[in-house]
């Protein structure tokens, strides 16, 4: 069962494929982790997209990781409407919007951060950058594991001892779906006091080594076919399966979509 903390979490979840959503809006996001951190708690953040739900049903440890998060965010506009079918009022949250707010709460607050992940490129130029915004903000620690990390690997181990001494409180994981995920479970019994926030390719996009779509391609729920333009021969395969997954995302949210309008009648 997924953990709440319900003085910082609404009580209006709801369940996308077996997967409880908790967190309902960016503001709220924050304010979870940043007080979480600042208790030095244990805990991690997933960002819930299709993507994630069409690996659901086939990654046993993916499906393990998911409920071991005590904070899901809705990402994907897909997982969104289900929330707002189901009668909850829901914002997108991505794990790439969160990483700037978060960095500023961070320095604020004189919470050190570690960066997991993505190329030393992108590191690098992610660690001048937000420096370059927030210059209070205490970098404990970066490091690029490389595109064939195992989760359960020497190199793993390795990885979790650095970020154990760094004495980071927020952990920044972008690894990518399902690695990352997968990682911040296993980091759970291993990194007491520290926030493990799963955040994809957030470091690319803040690096520079990668573009984010335009904003209006994020606001109207197109960053997908945006992304797919951009590298059709890797994400193509990627989003047909996602699409074919709608029919059965909304079949499996019927009974909640039927229950809300019965409350709402």
């Amino acid at each position: 069962m997924m953990h709440t903390d319900r003085a910082i979490v609404a009580p209006r979840a709801f369940a996308v494929g077996g997967v409880t959503v908790n967190v309902m809006t960016m503001a709220q996001a924050i304010n979870a982790i940043i007080t979480g951190a600042r208790r030095r708690e244990t805990f991690s953040v997933y960002t819930l997209n299709l993507d994630h739900f069409v690996k659901l049903r086939k990654n046993a440890s993916f499906r393990a990781a998911y409920h071991q998060a005590r904070f899901v965010t809705a990402d994907g506009f897909p997982i969104v409407m289900m929330g707002r079918l189901a009668g909850t009022e829901v914002m997108r949250t991505t794990g790439a919007d969160m990483v700037i707010p978060l960095c500023r709460e961070a320095a604020r607050h004189q919470l050190p951060i570690f960066l997991f992940g993505s190329t030393r490129l992108a590191l690098a130029a992610s660690v001048r950058r937000l420096i370059r915004r927030y210059g209070d903000l205490e970098f404990a620690g970066c490091l690029a594991p490389g595109p064939d990390f195992d989760p359960w690997s020497a190199d793993a181990d390795f990885a979790i001892e650095r970020i154990r001494r760094s004495g980071a409180r927020i952990c920044f994981l972008a690894l990518g779906a399902p690695k990352q995920e997968i990682f911040a479970a296993r980091c759970l019994d291993e990194l007491p006091g520290t926030a493990l926030v799963c955040i994809g390719a957030a470091l690319d996009f803040i690096g520079g080594t990668q573009s984010r779509a335009p904003h209006f391609a994020q606001r109207s729920g197109l960053e997908w076919l945006w992304r797919m333009a951009k590298d059709p021969w890797r994400l193509g395969p990627r989003y047909a399966r996602c699409i074919a997954a709608i029919p059965r995302l909304v079949a499996l949210a019927i009974p909640q979509i039927i229950s809300a309008r019965r409350h709402a009648a």
